[in-house]
């Protein structure tokens, strides 16, 4: 069900680093990398971990930046379960669409502030 875990960084140039060489440990290589988030896995279709800058702009704190990803198997899928957590009382953290050419995920905090997301690699 977990698709991949994030924490929050104020430096990624800084939290990189020392993450690849921990991750190495591991066998954990980087699989995706933008401008303000980067994430390793030993195989990029399992679970995997990224750090980021919070989308929010505000500093990185625990749990800002902080996030669970739920893996399904279509964007149709991620549209429907995004809509009903907003049905629900969850707030947008951002609306699904395509993230990258391979990738298309909705974001949103549930009731008590916890930021989620359902992704799909398309």
């Amino acid at each position: 069900m977990i698709g991949y875990v994030t924490v929050g960084t104020n430096d990624l140039e800084k939290a990189a680093k020392f993450y690849d060489e921990l991750l190495a440990g591991i066998g954990a290589k980087r699989f995706m990398e933008m401008e303000t988030f980067i994430a390793w896995s030993n195989d990029p279709a399992a679970a995997g971990f990224s750090i980021t800058k919070p989308f929010d702009g505000n500093p990185a704190s625990v749990g800002n930046g902080v996030m669970i990803a739920l893996k399904v198997d279509s964007t149709d899928k991620v549209d429907a379960l995004y809509a009903k957590a907003i049905e629900l009382g969850g707030t947008d953290e951002g609306a699904p669409g395509a993230r990258s050419d391979n990738f298309y995920a909705g974001y949103f905090r549930d009731l008590d502030g916890n930021k989620l997301n359902f992704f799909c690699m398309t």
